[in-house]
């Protein structure tokens, strides 16, 4: 039997104690040990419907038998590779995902995670340009690497660290005049998410991501979009950018690429930027980046997806969800003021900034993991696996509404206020 307390203190003396800390104060002091589908099972026994899916990686389920099993079949035979060397692996997942990126992103650089992921590109995009300025968005996440980190709309990430990698300006997401005032002659590209994930669930509209290419193609700027969380069927398609038939010339990936089970991302681009890398060929190296084990991990992945139609499960069960939440909402509005998303990428905007943390505690003892959002604690993320049914839905939903209530009789003073 394993000692829960024990792995808990050896965490908060080793790893974070501060961390340890903020989980037992909402909750979610949870050690996971079994982990199937839609739900993870504490050492105690509980079980959980896991709606963080840590911020979207598990978009297969947790611990897919499938993609296990894919990984298995590849360590048997492989390892990680040689970075420099050319693999099977490599070229036909490189192949597979020109096949279904969208518009003439056929070509690809590999890296562990999301943050490497948009390092190189943005590194691709000043490369190509020949120009320094980076227009992001505010309340942005892009990683905590070194450009990723300069590109975060949230300074308290960054102020440890100053000075920041230079050449950042940021502008409020869906404000187009905004965005034309930023552009100007020194401007490589403009940096989005398609929807905001830890700066809240904030979607792009339509019209803004228009102007967006129009924009970029009028100034000789390109068009990133940072699809790490919204990728992989979580809005309902493949990649979100494809709700809006915008493609732009960069395009990072990662997260739920892994299947839960082994680390891989990638930045994917057209072939028109590829001829910065035939001119430098060994100007971003990563040791991890695309292994071969990682590789055939992501072509299980992609497999995965298409045969069991996850895009239109997330598509259908999200309309489902958001439909029961926005219900919720009507009934108790000092508790919730929005629900907003797309797919199973859903965010619950609290009446009040103390509504997040609370929330995560009533949630956690109605069996749910629900996390409030890094960049704006008044706000929810729900990310459950794809893999959810009509039942799993439905749980999610009683229980907030359960947690609603509960939370509107405690403090309705307090709530009419606001």
């Amino acid at each position: 039997m394993v000692d829960k307390e024990k792995i808990f203190s050896l965490y908060a003396d080793h790893v974070n104690g501060k961390r340890v800390a903020g989980w037992r104060r909402v909750g979610l002091d949870i050690l996971e040990q079994r982990r199937e589908g839609c739900y993870v099972w504490d050492v105690d026994g509980k079980r959980y419907i896991d709606c963080y899916n840590s911020a979207g990686v598990f978009n297969v389920g947790r611990a897919n038998p499938v993609i296990r099993q894919a990984l298995i079949a590849a360590v048997a035979t492989e390892d990680i590779g040689d970075f420099l060397l050319v693999s099977e692996a490599k070229a036909l997942l490189a192949s597979r995902l020109s096949e279904i990126t969208p518009g003439d992103l056929n070509c690809v650089m590999y890296s562990v995670g999301g943050g490497e992921a948009n390092d190189y590109a943005i590194k691709l995009a000043r490369g190509v340009t020949g120009k320094p300025k980076i227009i992001a968005m505010e309340r942005a996440y892009h990683g905590h690497t070194g450009f990723s980190l300069a590109a975060i709309g949230r300074e308290r990430y960054q102020d440890p660290f100053l000075p920041m990698v230079p050449g950042f300006e940021r502008v409020p997401l869906n404000d187009l005049d905004a965005l034309k005032r930023a552009l100007s002659g020194d401007a490589a590209a403009v940096m989005l998410e398609p929807v905001q994930g830890e700066g809240g669930i904030h979607c792009a509209s339509a019209a803004f991501l228009r102007g967006a290419r129009d924009l970029c193609d009028r100034h000789g700027a390109l068009l990133i979009f940072d699809e790490v969380q919204t990728g992989w069927g979580r809005t309902g398609r493949m990649f979100c950018s494809e709700h809006y038939g915008v493609v732009p010339d960069i395009m990072t990936v990662g997260k739920s690429m892994s299947g839960g089970y082994y680390p891989i991302a990638a930045t994917l681009f057209n072939a028109r930027l590829n001829e910065f890398n035939l001119r430098h060929p060994y100007i971003h190296l990563s040791t991890f980046g695309g292994s071969d084990v990682g590789c055939r991990v992501a072509l299980a992945v992609i497999d995965y997806i298409e045969q069991h139609d996850l895009c239109a499960r997330a598509e259908s069960m999200g309309n489902l969800l958001i439909e029961r939440l926005r219900s919720v909402c009507a009934r108790y509005p000092q508790v919730l003021r929005e629900v907003r998303g797309m797919g199973l990428m859903i965010g619950l905007q609290f009446a009040d900034d103390t509504h997040g943390p609370i929330m995560s505690q009533m949630l956690a003892r109605r069996g749910l993991i629900a996390i409030y959002s890094g960049n704006e604690t008044s706000v929810m993320r729900l990310m459950p696996a794809l893999v959810a049914d009509r039942e799993v839905v439905d749980r999610i939903a009683d229980a907030i509404a359960d947690a609603a209530d509960q939370l509107a009789r405690q403090a309705p003073g307090k709530a009419a206020q606001k």
